[in-house]
């Protein structure tokens, strides 16, 4: 019987080292699954998405994704829009996707998972966005917090969670509404905004819920607009992206809609914790361009749920992929 090829993306920076500790266990779980694990052992995102895609023409059963947020936005790059699916093993500082999609926290238990879904034929389909030529799955962000993210990349000091930490302080100190013009499936609105999040799934920044009622799984985007606050109120209420619950702020709007045009001056767009591009910017939600391993999670409250978990915020991931050697 022929073990299926699986293509294995590696970021060994994620989780400030976590991925590179656990590819060994994750390789023996999948090969004791039956799977034959092919490393892609990549040192930047630009190779890493090369990679992957030569993997998918190739013809491998699927792409995984070890590592965080970041690493599976490499991944989706090569997979999105083909019939290759794509598998998680979180080992990231955010996994937010991993969380929307209900994998398994533990990247050896997720693989294990993988190799069972793969042998049975478990997969689903789901939408993903579009900003430009990239595809994204989870959350897309401009204003207040894309400023801190360019933020703690240009800071050299100090490392890990702490430079997100330094980076809000500096953005707060600086913090005022910009204009922005939003369009929702042609309705052309004019908002001043501390920031704007359009979300797939709910969770961005390693497990904060911006967008509780995104499901990638009902072909819409979710436009949560924040509108002008004062640094204090901003800080009171973030505590609240934890469960939701600020979007009962009157300061507050959520939209929905399937093309999602923003413009404003001077401002910039991430997305699964990584560089999209300055504004403006137009994104579509394309409904079941993604294939996933696994059977869909259980909904909470309606909304699509998940069960893996995070290890705080996700600065570090983004800046730099390791090398990991094929073992």
């Amino acid at each position: 019987m022929t073990r299926p090829e699986v293509a294995v993306l590696v970021n060994a920076a994620a989780g400030r080292g976590r991925a590179a500790r656990a590819t060994t266990a994750v390789l023996a779980a999948l090969t004791a699954g039956g799977v034959r694990p092919r490393v892609l052992a990549a040192a930047t995102r630009t190779a890493a998405e090369q990679q992957a895609a030569a993997a998918v023409a190739d013809g491998v059963a699927a792409v995984a994704a070890l590592g965080g947020d970041g690493a599976a936005h490499a991944a989706l790059q090569a997979v999105a829009g083909t019939a290759t699916p794509l598998a998680l093993l979180p080992a990231g500082s955010g996994n937010d996707l991993a969380t929307a999609l209900g994998v398994p926290a533990d990247p050896v238990r997720a693989a294990s998972a993988l190799t069972a879904d793969l042998h049975a034929g478990r997969s689903r389909r789901i939408d993903v966005a579009r900003t430009g030529e990239r595809w994204w799955g989870t959350v897309l962000c401009c204003g207040f917090d894309s400023a801190v993210t360019d933020r703690a990349n240009r800071l050299r000091w100090p490392r890990g969670p702490r430079r997100y930490d330094l980076a809000i302080l500096l953005e707060l100190a600086r913090l005022r509404p910009r204009a922005v013009t939003l369009t929702v499936d042609g309705d052309v609105r004019e908002r001043e905004v501390t920031l704007v999040a359009v979300g797939n799934t709910p969770w961005y920044g390693g497990g904060l819920k911006i967008a509780p009622g995104a499901d990638p799984a009902d072909g819409l985007l979710e436009v949560v607009v924040i509108g002008p606050v004062s640094r204090r109120e901003l800080v009171r209420t973030r505590p609240r992206l934890a469960d939701g619950s600020h979007v009962g702020h009157p300061a507050v709007t959520v939209l929905r809609g399937r093309e999602i045009g923003l413009a404003g001056a001077g401002l910039t767009t991430w997305a699964d914790g990584e560089p999209i591009g300055a504004l403006p910017a137009t994104t579509v939600c394309v409904p079941g361009a993604l294939t996933v391993l696994g059977a869909a999670p259980p909904h909470h409250n309606g909304h699509f749920g998940g069960t893996a978990g995070t290890t705080g915020g996700a600065v570090g991931e983004r800046l730099t992929w390791g090398h990991v050697q094929p073992g």
